[in-house]
């Protein structure tokens, strides 16, 4: 289907947007190696070794993987860090804060941007499309709107963006992406897009009845995937395909309780 893509058989109320391998070109394992990297060096000024921040890292992770309890993910993270990193230490969420804000945008010097990215993100946002960023919610908004800025994308050209605090569940979770749902009203799942480059991660959304396209730049497929069975191509296609979409007729509308939180 890539390359030869014709307009959408039927109109989408909103789009959906993964981040990272997406929107942003990276290597995800490079990437999470220079993060804890970074991130371990800044708190080892509080007296944190860093076998025990590994640790506490992975055990943090792990949890906002994998709990199923309602809270959110960022509750689970620190319960979990806690277990290996003394809680007592400094004000660790001001301390974390303070390091999204001021190192983590150290880490995007690496990373070179795709225009097609934010020509996509513009190209829809101007049709109308209510555009979400359902990233992967195990980081604080802050180092979400680094990523986008390192791909040269607006944060203000979308809806929503999931975070490791509004969000409870993670892909590829089913209730993470009936959460993404539910910050819309009145929208069924076959009337969104979503558009990732993990077949695992991101095409997760399709079980709950959403279409996908698949960008295939930094392709993850750890299950081999038949992607003749679902529009795909490069970054740079699906900006072109964007291009024959009709403008949005009825756009999805974001719930007014999550309005500000999306945008602030």
């Amino acid at each position: 289907m890539s390359g030869t893509l014709q307009a959408p058989e039927h109109s989408y109320r909103a789009i959906c947007f993964d981040l990272d391998g997406t929107l942003l070109p990276m290597d995800l394992d490079e990437f999470m190696n220079g993060y804890f990297k970074l991130l371990g060096e800044y708190v080892a000024r509080y007296g944190v070794k860093w076998d025990d921040f590994i640790l506490g890292m992975k055990a943090g992770i792990q949890a906002m993987a994998t709990h199923s309890d309602g809270r959110t993910n960022e509750d689970a993270f620190w319960e979990q860090f806690f277990c290996f990193v003394d809680p007592n230490a400094c004000d660790w969420e001001q301390v974390f804060l303070s390091f999204y804000e001021d190192e983590f945008g150290k880490l995007g010097q690496v990373v070179t941007p795709n225009p097609a990215a934010a020509e996509a993100v513009r190209t829809l946002a101007d049709k109308g499309y209510p555009l979400l960023l359902a990233t992967m919610p195990m980081f604080p908004r802050r180092a979400v709107e680094w990523r986008l800025a390192w791909a040269g994308v607006d944060p203000a050209l979308f809806e929503y963006i999931t975070t490791f605090d509004n969000s409870t569940s993670t892909k590829p979770h089913t209730s993470y992406y009936e959460e993404v749902l539910g910050v819309l009203s009145n929208i069924a799942a076959d009337e969104v897009l979503m558009v990732g480059n993990n077949t695992v991660e991101d095409l997760a959304f399709c079980k709950l009845g959403a279409d996908a396209y698949v960008v295939t730049d930094n392709l993850i497929d750890p299950v081999g995937f038949d992607l003749s069975t679902l529009p795909h191509g490069t970054l740079k296609d699906f900006a072109s395909w964007v291009n024959t979409f009709p403008s949005c007729a009825n756009p999805a509308q974001v719930k007014n309780a999550v309005v500000a939180e999306g945008r602030n």
